[in-house]
């Protein structure tokens, strides 16, 4: 998991994405049925560029999995929301409809909250993922996975390490 999201975004942490609380869907019920319409609305898209979309608007903190994203394709479809549009190539391409955008209209509200909590999400990413903080934190990952598995590890050297880990996140924290 990155930063308490699941790497395709099935889940998100509780307040922030940083894993405290309990763990819950992205999306509830019917929820990523109106995002993925509301984005066809903008424009018309295949499922990759959907997942594309989503990502890019969250700051690369949830993608939606194909698994998710196609099926709901379907159903939308079948539901008569979109209609498949002529496209090069093997991608379908697919635009809304007159049913689909009185869809949006009458979950208007909705459709906002949602489009809003995806675009906070990705303004929280933005002013909490630093590639150099990124980087330092796999480093020290990696220091602790070959320094703990050399098996001569003794129990105070592994208080020692505790230690120093608890001294860094307290001195972080009061930054």
């Amino acid at each position: 998991m990155r930063g308490g999201w699941g790497h395709h975004g099935r889940h998100w942490g509780g307040r922030g994405g940083r894993g405290e609380g309990r763990s819950r869907r992205m999306f509830d019920g019917g929820e990523l049925r109106l995002v993925l319409l509301k984005l066809i609305a903008d424009e018309p898209r295949h499922g990759y560029d959907l997942i594309r979309q989503i990502e890019e608007l969250t700051g690369g903190a949830y993608a939606p999995s194909p698994g998710v994203v196609y099926p709901t394709i379907t159903l939308l479809d079948d539901m008569g929301f979109i209609a498949q549009q002529q496209s090069e190539g093997a991608k379908k391409a697919f635009a809304i409809t007159e049913a689909g955008t009185a869809e949006l209209d009458a979950n208007a509200e909705q459709v906002a909250a949602l489009m809003a909590r995806l675009t906070a999400l990705g303004e929280e990413r933005q002013k909490t993922d630093s590639t150099s903080v990124r980087r330092a934190m796999g480093n020290l990952r990696e220091v602790l996975v070959n320094r703990l598995s050399a098996g001569d590890v003794d129990e105070a050297t592994l208080h020692e390490v505790v230690a120093l880990i608890d001294e860094a996140a307290q001195k972080i924290e009061r930054l």
